[in-house]
């Protein structure tokens, strides 16, 4: 059978609302099929946990082929699955329009979505994806909230690895008290009306993340775009719903897709661009969303209307050319390409728009951290997720520039992380930042 097709990769809406695809026998049929074909490629062997596991169990079977391993021993090939993507994206040679067709991360997400109907989300996963509920509920309480979770803090972390099953050694996000949607009210920065690309306007998908831990990201790129000319307005009407989709929460994400696509049409009918602050993000309104609601015409406006906002400055620049006052930065910056940065299909926009930068050195990463959203932070993952990431943080060392930066927050801290344990003397940055606030600094804002 020839590899490869001489057509793009495409992928096929997710048939979540028909009955077999719930159908245990008919799953566990596909599984096999797919799993077969992956035991003899074997391409995607390094890119995570999933594939070492599934040739494993394949190679120590009775008869070393698939039809002596068990259907109950896939569940650990399924969780080691972040939905990063790559598989299908940068190795697999069977994706469609190839015959084989194959999905291997949609098939994870219909096994979870199996799991999901029988059992029901787990207590802690469920509470971890109410991101918007979390953050409404620790703003208030930013500091105490900070103070309980910081790894310094032995006795709460305990009781939460105890407890939760959060690995007490996983860093994670801080919260604020002012979430960037409040911020926006007060701070509006001037827009640059001398600038090249003054008439533009940008509505800025805040993202939950954006909004509750890292506020700063959103406010650099709200300046960067004020400082070329475009007018911008911040809207979240909730979170995009990965972290459901890492769960099999299909129902929850579809809901959220038709509730928020209302709520963008009408800036969208207004002519503003829509612009996601984090790559999860914008591929989950961009590709995720209108395989999950096909028909919904309000979906397939936002999808056509939306860029990551790296993807968007790259654009300014190239159509319209950047406006000036844009300095040096010192010191070199490592930008790590995000694996959902990559799975949008744009190419490396992060280090483009960084280059946009003059005279200032830009060493590139693009391989997966490890983290996989919250997977990386549960005790059974975050072994395996410093391992996964142990090629990046050894990158970054070596590159030994005063920025390390990342597209995707989480991914950003797991690698400061991961060079830490390498090299607990190195001189290692303090924080990760989003490439966008870089560029605000290199303006000086």
């Amino acid at each position: 059978m020839k590899e490869g097709s001489l057509e793009a990769p495409t992928r096929h809406p997710l048939a979540w609302t028909d009955p077999d695809f719930y159908d245990e026998a008919k799953l566990d049929e596909e599984l096999r099929r797919v799993f077969d074909i992956c035991h003899g490629c074997r391409r995607c062997f390094n890119l995570c946990d999933s594939f070492p596991r599934l040739f494993d169990l394949i190679d120590e079977s009775e008869s070393g082929e698939l039809d002596s391993v068990s259907s109950a021993d896939f569940k650990p090939v399924v969780d080691a699955c972040t939905l990063c993507d790559m598989c299908f994206l940068t190795k697999c040679p069977y994706v469609p329009p190839h015959e084989f067709n194959l999905d291997f991360p949609h098939l994870m997400l219909r096994y979870r979505a199996v799991e999901r109907k029988k059992q029901g989300t787990p207590f802690v996963e469920k509470q971890v994806t109410e991101t918007d509920r979390n953050g409404k509920l620790a703003a208030p309480v930013a500091g105490i909230a900070n103070w309980a979770t910081d790894l310094k803090n032995g006795t709460t972390r305990g009781l939460m690895e105890k407890a939760g099953g959060i690995d007490k050694r996983a860093a994670l996000p801080k919260f604020h008290s002012k979430t960037f949607t409040r911020a926006a009210k007060s701070d509006v920065p001037e827009v640059n009306t001398a600038a090249p690309a003054y008439g533009r306007k940008a509505a800025l998908y805040a993202t939950c993340f954006v909004n509750y831990n890292n506020p700063d990201t959103g406010m650099a790129a709200r300046r960067v775009l004020a400082k070329n000319g475009v007018e911008t307005e911040v809207v979240y009407p909730s979170c995009c719903g990965m972290p459901q989709l890492e769960q099999g929460d299909i129902e929850s994400v579809a809901k959220k897709a038709r509730s928020v696509a209302q709520e963008m049409k009408p800036w969208i009918d207004k002519g503003y661009d829509i612009v996601a602050l984090t790559p999860s993000c914008a591929l989950m309104l961009k590709f995720e969303w209108p395989l999950i609601v096909p028909d919904d015409e309000d979906v397939k406006r936002l999808s056509a209307a939306t860029k990551d906002i790296s993807e968007y400055v790259v654009d300014i620049a190239k159509k319209e050319g950047l406006a000036e006052g844009i300095q040096a930065l010192d010191g070199g910056v490592t930008v790590h390409i995000a694996c959902h940065a990559r799975a949008q299909n744009i190419g490396q926009k992060a280090a483009e728009m960084l280059r946009l930068i003059p005279d200032t050195k830009v060493s590139v990463i693009e391989r997966c951290s490890g983290h996989g959203g919250s997977w990386g932070i549960f005790k059974e993952n975050f072994d395996i997720a410093l391992k996964v990431g142990k090629p990046v943080a050894r990158q970054a060392l070596k590159e030994a520039n005063k920025y390390v930066v990342s597209e995707c927050p989480l991914a950003g801290l797991h690698i400061l992380q991961g060079m830490e344990e390498i090299e607990k003397d190195a001189a290692i940055p303090s924080q990760s930042e989003h490439p966008i606030e870089l560029v605000a600094k290199a303006y000086g804002l």
